[in-house]
């Protein structure tokens, strides 16, 4: 099954370039030196690409060698491959909208800070704020989308009969392991709101630092002093030139009405208050600083939420449904209407944050509410229930036939997919570079 995890580790190389992994390989490698590997259309791939993708694997498989070349020629060839894609959703007119890239953006933020747990650990990681990092990868995500429309425009109607599932299952059972433990999870979400004070004493503390700051005092000192964008505190509050459409909305708005040297007043986005002060700007893109004051919630706020969280507790207890409460009260819309299911998990699987105080809960048991940080400018308390747990196990048609005919598609579109692809290698230019 060899073939199979590189390819889906080719599917990881968009994940690969958004993480800060990346960005120390030529530490843990290291490398001295970059260089051409292949040229695909107008695309080039670099030795830190593929060094990256090796990387992955190395992660998924311990034992591999990532220096076996016919390894690495494997994963160049996955790597060529995609590029190909990318390439055929151009020549195909394959449109990718500003709207749509924004929202794979908020799919992969709320991946990222349910992963580390925190906007604060996201942005320590990558050593820059939230904004700067979606401005640096914008065009990954866009290459993502390109590749993703163009093969679900081939693949997404691709079906498996049950006889094909039972077929992959008696020619890979040997090779689908034992399946590790796995949960039914489910969780109630309760989100802190702000209350009126809090957020009149933010803007009024920044209101009064925008007064200094048109009496003469420096933008770039009050920004080091009280922003709370990490990614631009230290740099004065700078973002560069940035251009239309990579903004917020009330962000890019007030920063292209105002004229070069102003500060405007306190503008309200999804993470606080900011002050922006244009530096330049044009039609296209805007030169412009910021300071950011978080909007932070009360004490009372949060006892308030935990509180309620723990009367659903206390209810669950006294022997009410928690699936029927979720559908009442959670607040988060993708899990409520499926009574708060989180899906079957191993592990592993579970975000590190929470993965500890999972692994201690027994079955029918429901979590303390802790901190849910999916969207950093909506805080919130979650309390988890674990439903059932299944104990590891030899891969089983019976019993985890939802698994298997998941990894038979992967494999069928996988086989459809290395065809395809050879046609594009005769079709569309590419070449190694030695």
């Amino acid at each position: 099954m060899k073939r199979y995890l590189i390819y889906i580790a080719g599917l990881l190389f968009f994940i690969f370039c958004l993480s800060p992994v990346s960005s120390q390989l030529s530490n843990d490698q290291g490398m001295t030196l970059d260089k051409i590997v292949a040229i695909v259309g107008e695309e080039i791939i670099m030795q830190s690409d593929i060094d990256g993708r090796l990387a992955i694997l190395k992660q998924q498989n311990p034992k591999i060698d990532v220096n076996d070349p016919a390894l690495r020629q494997k994963v160049l060839d996955a790597a060529i491959n995609e590029y190909l894609v990318v390439s055929k959703a151009i020549e195909d007119s394959i449109v990718v909208t500003e709207e749509e890239i924004n929202e794979k953006w908020e799919e992969a933020k709320a991946d990222f800070i349910q992963y580390y747990g925190s906007l604060k650990r996201v942005e320590d990681i990558y050593g820059m704020s939230l904004s700067r990092i979606q401005l640096e990868h914008r065009d990954i995500v866009r290459k993502q989308l390109l590749a993703q429309k163009l093969q679900y425009k081939i693949f997404g109607n691709v079906k498996i009969s049950p006889k094909e599932v039972e077929e992959f299952y008696n020619l890979y059972k040997d090779s689908l392991g034992i399946i590790p433990l796995q949960m039914d999870l489910y969780h109630i979400v309760k989100y802190t709101s702000a209350s009126a004070k809090a957020k009149e004493e933010t803007y009024e503390l920044a209101k009064k630092v925008r007064d200094s700051i048109v009496r003469g005092g420096l933008f770039f000192d009050f920004a080091k002093r009280y922003s709370q964008d990490p990614g631009s505190a230290n740099s004065g509050g700078e973002l560069g030139w940035v251009s239309k459409g990579k903004l917020l909305p009330e962000f890019e708005k007030a920063a292209f009405e105002l004229l070069p040297g102003q500060t405007s007043m306190p503008v309200e986005t999804p993470f606080g208050y900011h002050l922006i002060q244009t530096l330049d700007k044009n039609k296209d893109s805007v030169l412009s600083r910021h300071i950011l004051f978080r909007v932070g919630q009360s004490e009372d706020d949060r006892k308030y939420v935990i509180g309620f969280l723990n009367s659903i507790r206390d209810s669950v207890a006294g022997g009410k449904d928690f699936e029927s409460l979720a559908k009442i009260y959670s607040e988060e819309t993708t899990s409520k209407g499926f009574g708060g299911y989180l899906g079957k998990m191993g592990l592993e699987e579970v975000p590190p944050n929470i993965r500890e105080i999972v692994s201690k809960l027994k079955e029918g048991e429901i979590s303390e509410p802790i901190p849910y940080n999916v969207d950093p400018s909506k805080p919130a308390y979650h309390i988890i229930y674990k439903k059932k747990e299944i104990s590891e196990h030899k891969a089983d048609l019976k019993e985890d036939y939802k698994l298997i005919e998941q990894r038979a598609l992967a494999y069928k579109k996988m086989k459809m997919y290395e065809d395809w692809t050879a046609g594009l290698r005769k079709e569309l230019y590419w070449e190694i570079k030695n």
